[in-house]
């Protein structure tokens, strides 16, 4: 070896030392340990559900049918309320459109909300290994939304309208989840086709918060729906201490 060539060697590991000490370290030289990933992945899920006691969150729910997406056939805007202890409530503080899509789809959508959400049920929904089988994608690091990000495949335990059988990526710093891609594993009722699902999230007083959401189905009698939801204006309360 030559005296160069030892030089630049201890340079280069001296520059990642520094680095490792200040917690960044080059993407280059991350081993991307997919056991290690999930475990993470499962750690920021649990930390943010036991740091969060509560918030409130304004949500806005629109249905599209048919090929116009730019004009709502129903409309509803709800303030919701989170609370670790009691889960989810909703106070509708506007509505359009349709009345019958809202008292048939999106009143029943908030409805199911409620219910995933309650204490004692609210993990069977969590994008942990508990409930997803977890395979980390080839490529390394990914740029989404401002973000470098991991890419898993997730395949559910067990099938039910809210569970994703697609895409998972999550922040390769944090390992909050940053957007979640693919099909429900069941569908959400006997009329509806296949439904492709996507949600977003944003790092949200440290946590991942959804931010944007969409799912879309065809079905023979219905034809194409799209609902959107829409996340504003957050309001976070954490436990003491975290």
């Amino acid at each position: 070896m030559t005296g160069l060539r030892r030089l630049h060697m201890v340079l280069d590991a001296t520059a990642m030392v520094c680095l490792a000490g200040l917690g960044i370290v080059p993407v280059a030289a991350q081993q991307l340990d997919a056991p290690s990933v999930i475990r993470q992945i499962d750690a920021a899920v649990r930390t943010r559900f036991e740091s969060v006691a509560g918030f409130t969150v304004r949500e806005h729910y629109a249905v599209y049918r048919g090929q116009d997406i730019g004009v709502p056939v129903a409309e509803i805007t709800v303030k919701t309320t989170y609370r670790k202890d009691v889960g989810k409530s909703y106070e509708i503080v506007a509505e359009s459109g349709s009345a019958l899509i809202r008292k048939f789809g999106l009143i029943p959508l908030l409805d199911n909300e409620k219910s995933i959400n309650q204490p004692g049920k609210v993990e069977q929904s969590w994008f942990t290994s508990a409930n997803y089988e977890m395979k980390l994608l080839p490529g390394g690091i990914e740029h989404l939304d401002g973000r470098d990000c991991l890419a898993l495949s997730v395949t559910p335990r067990r099938k039910a309208p809210n569970l994703i059988q697609g895409t998972l990526w999550v922040d390769a710093k944090d390992f909050g989840i940053v957007k979640i891609e693919g099909t429900a594993s069941k569908s959400p009722s006997m009329w509806a086709g296949e439904t492709r699902m996507m949600r977003r999230y944003a790092n949200v007083s440290g946590f991942a918060m959804a931010t944007g959401a969409r799912a879309e189905s065809n079905s023979f009698l219905f034809g194409k729906t799209v609902v959107t939801i829409d996340y504003r204006d957050y309001r976070i309360e954490l436990r003491p201490g975290r």
